[in-house]
């Protein structure tokens, strides 16, 4: 029992004082709210269709432009393709993010997010028939334009990504899909 809690508390104070020092610095932290368009992309071109949803993103610039991000996606759609079956889906990813700033007022910033996809309300084929939910991997490469309106609010004026899934779909069970939005930033911090 004693082991354990060790195995515990040791890895919890130097998770505290790792937080603290972080705390120190004070790294900046923002919240971006976007509104998403997603083309899913696939090698038929009959099935290709459009999502409308949007995103609630996370991050922290820690060191030289150097963060994290955490991403939470959700969309919607009425049918894949002409096919009239609907797809939700949401995706929860995180990672690495760079953010370059040219001025006071413009930033670029991109990142890489791994993370996994949740579809429901639609048909995910399998060797044993059809579900109408399924998880997946989710892969998620984007970056974007903000332009500061105020020291704490910023315009998200674009964020473009790619991201692939791998949902069952009766074919190769991978989706490509472009990503663009737009919306409003907000950061905490100095």
């Amino acid at each position: 029992m004693k082991l354990y809690l060790r195995s515990i508390a040791l890895p919890g104070i130097l998770g505290a004082l790792s937080l603290s020092a972080l705390a120190q610095s004070a790294p900046r932290l923002d919240l971006g709210v976007t509104y998403l368009a997603q083309r899913s992309i696939k090698a038929n071109t009959t099935q290709s269709f459009w999502m409308q949803g949007g995103s609630i993103e996370l991050g922290a610039n820690l060191y030289k432009g150097f963060g994290i991000a955490a991403d939470v996606s959700g969309g919607h759609t009425n049918s894949i393709g002409s096919s009239g079956v609907p797809l939700a889906l949401v995706t929860a990813t995180f990672g690495p993010r760079y953010r370059w700033h040219s001025n006071r007022k413009l930033s670029l910033y991109g990142q890489a997010l791994i993370g996994q996809a949740y579809g429901f309300n639609s048909l995910f084929p399998n060797t044993f028939g059809a579900k109408s939910d399924e998880n997946s991997f989710a892969l998620q490469l984007n970056g974007g334009v903000d332009y500061a309106l105020t020291r704490h609010t910023s315009l998200r004026l674009l964020d473009a990504g790619w991201l692939r899934t791998q949902l069952p779909n009766s074919t190769n069970n991978v989706q490509n899909t472009l990503r663009l939005g737009a919306g409003v930033v907000v950061r905490f911090g100095r």
